[in-house]
């Protein structure tokens, strides 16, 4: 598998596997199938499962990337530590490799967001300098969601989440995060579905002998982007791993580039959820 080096230096999978809904044989199929990034969240509800997969998949701990997520309602310095120690608690181990927040904004409601996000952050910074923590991650902010980090940190973040598919590049925060230095990850890289049947994508899936979803991948790859796919069956865990034996040409990318918008999920870090 390629790898992609952080800006602290730290060396992850170019391709990792998704736990959203996740259940334990799917992580345990992924494990198997040679996935070693596992990207989580307390939310998910599933960090459990992905210690007890380690455990009976006989896979030693360092063999494996695991990232995981603080929720809304854990942000500020006090609630970080105790959300992150429950997180530990749940995954069986002493360290993640990457722990991002989850979101900017706790709700759309409170004013003061942007010294909580700085409290959150502080408390981050303290588990990253104790070993705990190997790399600083955000999920779902926009660049100036990130600027409010950037402004007050001793440690910048290495990795950014957020949506990223054919149709939806978000490509103002993709350059930001590129000039920055920051590796962006991709959450539902195929557009939950929706993207796999648009003609262009159809068509190039034709074109290189590959599938649709095998397209968005390579797509994020050759991008820059990390990609985040989820997947239940051996099967599609084996075919989206395959997504880096091909090459889109560069006048394909550009037509990927500009497609229109299509599949995004609803989602806002400062809007309610839109209901599509």
């Amino acid at each position: 598998m390629e790898l992609l080096t952080l800006n602290n230096g730290l060396q992850i999978p170019a391709l990792g596997f998704g736990t959203y809904k996740s259940e334990l044989d799917a992580i345990i199929t992924a494990i198997e199938e040679g996935c070693s990034y596992f990207d989580t969240a307390s939310y998910y509800g599933n960090e459990c499962d992905i210690a007890l997969a380690l455990e009976l998949s006989h896979i030693e701990r360092e063999k494996v990337f695991i990232a995981s997520k603080l929720w809304k309602s854990d942000m500020g310095y006090d609630n970080t530590m105790k959300a992150f120690s429950r997180t530990l608690e749940n995954l069986r181990c002493d360290y993640v490799d990457v722990y991002m927040i989850h979101w900017p904004r706790p709700n759309l409601v409170l004013q003061e967001w942007e010294a909580l996000c700085v409290e959150t952050w502080r408390a981050m910074e303290e588990l990253h300098s104790q070993g705990k923590i190997h790399a600083l991650g955000i999920s779902n902010f926009l660049p100036y969601h990130a600027e409010i980090i950037m402004k007050n940190c001793r440690v910048i973040p290495s990795v950014a989440q957020f949506e990223f598919h054919p149709g939806h590049l978000q490509a103002f925060a993709l350059e930001y995060y590129r000039r920055k230095g920051i590796q962006v990850q991709a959450w539902s890289p195929m557009g939950r579905g929706r993207v796999l049947n648009d003609e262009l994508i159809l068509e190039l899936a034709g074109k290189y002998h590959v599938t649709p979803a095998q397209v968005c991948l390579r797509f994020c790859v050759q991008e820059g982007v990390m990609p985040l796919p989820k997947a239940s069956s051996r099967e599609r865990i084996r075919e989206n791993l395959a997504c880096m034996d091909f090459v889109i040409d560069e006048r394909d990318m550009s037509r990927i580039e500009n497609m229109p918008p299509l599949g995004w999920s609803g989602e806002h870090p400062d809007r309610e959820r839109v209901k599509i």
